[in-house]
This record gives C-alpha cells, sequence and structure tokens, in this order.
C-alpha cells in the first residue's frame, strides 16, 4: 500500500508540473508596443496602439491588441477618451492541433488626471470597459470590467527618466479580481514628440504570476493644417 501511495503521489507530481509549464508561468514572456498620440485640434488628439504580446521573449503568440480612441483634452491635467479595441488570444502556451484563438471587441471610456508633486509626476487612469467575447468552445459573452491605474515618473535628466505603476482589474461580475499588474521601467526621450521605455512587468491572476519584459514606444504627432505665413 505504501509503495502504491508513493507511485501515485509521483504520477501526481509530474501532472501537476506539466500543467504548470503548460500555463507558461516558469517563461519569460515579452510584450511589444507603440503607442501614439494625434493632435487634430486644440482640444481633441487621436489614440492608437499596437501591443503584441508573447509567452517568450522572443516568440510563442499569446496576444495582439489593436486600440484607438478619440480624446478629449479637458486641461493640461486632464483628458477624457472614448475608444474601441480588437484584441485576439491564444490561451494556451503549447501548440494545439487545430485550436482557435478567442477574438474580442471592446469599448471603453475613460478619464486621466495628472498631477506633480515636486520632481515627481503622476498619472491616474479610470477605465471602464464593455468586452464582447467570442470564446471558440464556451460562444459568446458580454463582460464588463473597472481599472485603475497609477503611474509615477521621476527625471533623471532632460533624456532619462524611471517609470512605474500599478493597475489593478476589478471584474463587475464574478469572480471580481481580475488582475494586477506591477511594472518598472527605464525611459529615454529621444525628443519632446518621442520616448522609449524598457522594463519588467509582474502580471498577477488568481493562482497565477506571470513575468514579462516590455519593450514601449511612445510617439506623439501634430496633424493639425500648419499654416504658411507666405500667403498672408
Amino acid at each position: 500500500m505504501n509503495r502504491l501511495l508513493t507511485l501515485l503521489a509521483v504520477v501526481c507530481i509530474f501532472n501537476f508540473n506539466g500543467i504548470s509549464q503548460e500555463t507558461g508561468e516558469d517563461d519569460l514572456g515579452a510584450w511589444y508596443m507603440l503607442f501614439t498620440t494625434n493632435k487634430v485640434s486644440e482640444k481633441l488628439s487621436i489614440h492608437a496602439e499596437v501591443q503584441a504580446r508573447y509567452y517568450e521573449t522572443f516568440g510563442n503568440f499569446n496576444q495582439l491588441l489593436l486600440r484607438g480612441g478619440l480624446n478629449y483634452h479637458i486641461s493640461d491635467n486632464a483628458m477624457a477618451t472614448l475608444g474601441y479595441g480588437n484584441i485576439t488570444t491564444d490561451t494556451n502556451f503549447g501548440d494545439v492541433d487545430g485550436e482557435e484563438n478567442i477574438a474580442e471587441n471592446r469599448i471603453y471610456q475613460q478619464f486621466v488626471l495628472r498631477n506633480s508633486v515636486g520632481k515627481f509626476k503622476f498619472s491616474h487612469r479610470y477605465r471602464i470597459e464593455q468586452r464582447f467575447i467570442d470564446h471558440p468552445i464556451t460562444g459568446n459573452d458580454t463582460q464588463h470590467r473597472a481599472r485603475y491605474f497609477l503611474r509615477v515618473t521621476y527625471p533623471i535628466n532632460d533624456d532619462w527618466f524611471l517609470t512605474a505603476y500599478d493597475e489593478v482589474f476589478i471584474n463587475l461580475q464574478e469572480p471580481i479580481f481580475g488582475q494586477n499588474r506591477l511594472y518598472a521601467a527605464l525611459g529615454y526621450n529621444v525628443s519632446s514628440n518621442l520616448a522609449i521605455q524598457a522594463g519588467y512587468l509582474k502580471n498577477h491572476f488568481t493562482g497565477r504570476n506571470f513575468d514579462r519584459l516590455q519593450l514601449g514606444v511612445f510617439l506623439k504627432t501634430d496633424l493639425r493644417k500648419k499654416t504658411d505665413s507666405s500667403d498672408w
């Protein structure tokens, strides 16, 4: 009997390790991101972003996120946004024959407030999302979610800066807790309109934790028609 129990324990351990490995928790993944803010008038700008997320640093597709939005700049320190996102997600770490990805269309509303304390710059983002999910196994589902994002940035000099954020996701249906993202990075201002960041993200779900490298490019453009003074 003791030998049988020992054998069963060994089998369970191997099975557990195999399942854990299949989630990708033991691998260092990566998110490659481009964010743009495109000014179209004194009060309006267009947000556009692309995020390619991988279970491993240089491969093993996890998610493609395409998101856009119309920003209304209330002031230099306050902004409201109405936007849309299209998300394709592969939830399996390993290759599965005949698997289909999850497709999601998302509408979101958000409000951003900014303030400074000494050299520290703070950004608070409040977001509500309506998620229309097409799952190949469970079918169509509509979910709602609230998110709060707090970022702090510290300038080292005119070119280099440190930044960190924490973001909590709260489902408006069961289960209540969605996820938490804790991030820290080093950034470089290439110009007044272009910055890059390289950092580390700890992405926590209930019972699971993922480690992700992040490489982000942040671009600002001005699409307003320029007036040629020679015409006057």
